[in-house]
């Protein structure tokens, strides 16, 4: 996000923690969200020279602290500002991407109107911090309508007559399938899906399966291990310090009792109607021409059966199927292709985070929407 942390860790350290958020305020609106949940150690930490020979300064902790100060003291983002008051722009998701985008275009004094599917998202974290952190939004002057989904409720041709500006934020939500036999067996979700729907069954004395290894894998194993699972084992074909999840994550996790089942690849579901059994392979990692990392092969006869109630597919995710019929250019991976200013084919319509192929943090899609908001600006002018 390019925050100024220097300047704001000075103000911590003069103890002037209004100066601290105001500092914060320029870059970033999510700040008791990002402090909490990014991936730290692999961004800012991770490029802090302390963490050479001892431990990098901690600044999602402060980050989250000042996030924290802010709420309780009430900090405003900004004073409200109305001069572009009469220009309207929609945003489509209330996602981070979605709610960065609104808060500096209302900053900068435009009219602002959120179209989510569901509720604003919890972002695993607990729903007071949430809420309050997303009513600092509100405040300016933020517009939500909730349960309205594009192509459903609304259509994009709709809101290009309303509006002077559209920002497409919704995510890419629907869960990569693997192709694996039994895939359509009862029991079988999507790690996406069940976060976003909040859907889920009954894990009380349940076996339950992850398979893969990013940070929704972690999240769901999380919540459901949470939600009284009796086991909960992640699958991951690749060895640990391949994991694309924040090591945080995979350490918490392990502490909450889950296990990790490196090095091995599903083979297929078993199960009449519903899922009873999965049939794992064991791998090794090989270095193959052309390849940056190494390769998961199959051993072969390594294979073996594990019993198994639920399995939850985390393994990367695509925009809906609607996406295709927007009218817009989509990129080979089927999002919505962008320019180095958020921009789609079609010059009223920006878009960002995960449905424009975003890196999926939640501090890449608030850059995403960040960047998008002053694009639209130069844009209205």
């Amino acid at each position: 996000l390019g925050n100024n942390i220097p300047d704001f860790i000075k103000a911590i350290k003069e103890e002037d923690y209004k100066k601290a958020y105001e500092i914060l305020s320029e870059t970033t609106v999510l700040e008791a969200i990002c402090g909490r949940i990014c991936p730290h150690t692999k961004q800012c930490e991770g490029s802090c020279v302390r963490g050479i020979k001892s431990n990098p300064v901690s600044i999602g902790e402060m980050e989250a602290f000042i996030g924290d100060i802010s709420i309780k003291e009430n900090y405003k983002i900004s004073e409200k500002n109305t001069e572009n008051i009469e220009k309207k722009i929609a945003i489509v998701g209330g996602g981070p991407a979605g709610l960065t985008a609104a808060a500096f275009l209302l900053k900068n004094g435009y009219s602002v109107t959120i179209y989510e599917k569901h509720g604003i998202p919890e972002f695993r974290l607990p729903k007071e911090i949430v809420k309050q952190t997303v009513q600092k939004i509100i405040d300016l002057g933020l517009e939500v309508k909730c349960n309205q989904e594009l192509e459903k409720d609304f259509t994009l041709q709709e809101l290009e007559k309303n509006y002077d500006a559209i920002f497409l934020a919704f995510g890419a939500n629907v869960t990569t399938k693997m192709g694996v036999e039994g895939e359509n067996l009862k029991g079988v979700y999507g790690g996406n899906q069940l976060l976003e729907h909040q859907s889920h069954p009954n894990y009380s004395n349940k076996k339950v399966a992850i398979i893969g290894g990013g940070n929704v894998a972690m999240d769901c194993a999380r919540t459901i291990k949470r939600l009284g699972a009796q086991e909960v084992k992640v699958i991951y074909r690749r060895a640990e310090e391949q994991m694309p999840a924040e090591t945080k994550e995979i350490q918490e996790a392990k502490e909450e009792g889950i296990e990790f089942l490196f090095q091995n690849n599903i083979v297929r579901i078993l199960g009449k109607e519903k899922v009873e059994q999965v049939e794992l392979i064991k791998t090794e990692l090989v270095q193959k021409e052309g390849e940056i990392r190494k390769v998961p092969v199959n051993i072969d006869n390594s294979n073996y059966i594990i019993d198994i109630d639920y399995i939850v597919m985390a393994l990367g995710s695509e925009p809906e199927k609607f996406v295709k019929n927007l009218g817009l250019e989509l990129n080979k991976w089927g999002r919505i292709q962008i320019d180095e200013k958020n921009r789609t084919s079609n010059s009223k319509v920006f878009a960002g985070g995960d449905i424009a192929g975003a890196k999926g943090t939640v501090a890449w899609a608030a850059r995403s929407g960040r960047d998008a908001a002053y694009s639209i600006m130069e844009y209205l002018k």
